[in-house]
């Protein structure tokens, strides 16, 4: 997507499912993606937004569920979520000291966009989600201004770049370069077909620990560049953002993104107690009025026995979604020196073949 190199073009297929025309995330009409890239030296850290839908989220909100893997992090807004159900903000990925930026930012954009907010009705639930990127970046220096989250919301588009770009510029990967990834799964069923879209920040895992396919790629690639040193602890984390069309509850939604985990772990990840895990996930079949209604609400759900195929779609998704973000990112010389090599750069170096 946009012009870059990805699993697929290294004749990698991941899974069974078909993915959809962008194997992306924004493969769920309505969903978007915008980033803010903030690299220069010390500097090396950005923004991620992702819309959800095109309308006001606050009035029109989608049923949403968190799932936490392993709770090493700070993102915010995942307690309402889980008590309501709903989410009703964009999806805003920055560096672990930013979230407060992000999330002032963030309420700042919704108080313009709904001028009841705080007077006439309630407060509202920014989501903000982080991992820590202070190897490559100078996280203390907090970079980050509210104007970057603006500019991401602004930026969003179907159609958007992968690896060292926006939240991911200065993340790592199994000790290589790592950052924004995404994947999409086609689920055909007996009453329509139906998309599951994954984008990940990864910044995870242990090289030797990397398998591509069941391949032990890591391993290869260990034995090739870490003759001479010890290899880093998994300090890191992941945030997976999980959007589909399935009409779905708010349980069965839960049901789904736990899923997740499957896709991470066929990468290697055994996730370390220093790396924390959390997903979101939401659905697009249907909007929660924000204001109440003179009657019941109602809406459509798959029945349990459809529940199968969604899980498979979650995992591949997964799956192919960190290994783009492997793939796609560059090689990066941040703070202090610091540096992390492009996966692609080494396996052309070193020869080493994916398949």
């Amino acid at each position: 997507m946009n012009g870059q190199k990805r699993l697929r073009d290294y004749f990698v297929n991941i899974g069974r499912l078909e993915t959809g025309k962008y194997n992306s995330i924004t493969d769920v009409e309505g969903v978007t993606v915008g980033h803010v890239t903030l690299s220069n030296k010390e500097m090396q850290t950005g923004v991620t937004a992702i819309l959800p839908h095109q309308g006001n989220l606050f009035k029109e909100k989608l049923i949403a569920s968190s799932h936490v893997i392993n709770g090493f992090g700070k993102t915010m807004g995942t307690i309402q979520i889980n008590e309501l159900g709903t989410l009703e903000t964009p999806i805003i990925l920055t560096n672990t000291l930013s979230i407060g930026t992000a999330a002032d930012a963030l309420i700042e954009y919704m108080l313009e966009l709904n001028p009841e907010i705080g007077l006439t009705t309630g407060t509202v639930n920014p989501i903000i989600c982080e991992c820590n990127d202070m190897l490559l970046n100078d996280v203390r220096a907090r970079f980050v201004k509210k104007e970057h989250i603006f500019q991401a919301i602004s930026n969003a588009s179907p159609v958007f770049k992968e690896g060292t770009v926006g939240a991911g510029t200065g993340m790592l990967c199994y000790s290589l370069k790592g950052g924004i990834g995404t994947s999409s799964r086609m689920m055909q069923m007996e009453h329509g077909t139906y998309t599951m879209g994954v984008l990940v920040l990864s910044n995870f895992g242990i090289l030797s620990d990397l398998m591509i396919n069941g391949k032990p790629i890591g391993k290869e690639l260990r034995d090739a560049i870490l003759t001479s040193r010890q290899e880093e602890k998994d300090k890191g984390s992941i945030i997976i953002i999980a959007a589909t069309d399935l009409p779905v509850s708010e349980r069965q939604l839960n049901r789904i993104i736990k899923r997740s985990v499957t896709g991470l772990s066929r990468t290697g990840s055994i996730i370390t107690t220093g790396s924390g895990e959390v997903v979101i996930g939401f659905s697009t079949a249907t909007k929660i009025p924000h204001e109440k209604t003179s009657h019941c609400l109602s809406f459509s759900m798959i029945h349990e026995e459809d529940m199968d195929l969604a899980f498979r779609a979650i995992g591949e998704a997964t799956e192919e979604a960190v290994l783009n973000s492997l793939v796609t990112a560059t090689h990066v010389v941040g703070r202090d020196g610091n540096e992390r090599p492009a996966f692609k750069d080494l396996i052309e170096e070193f020869n080493i073949s994916l398949t």
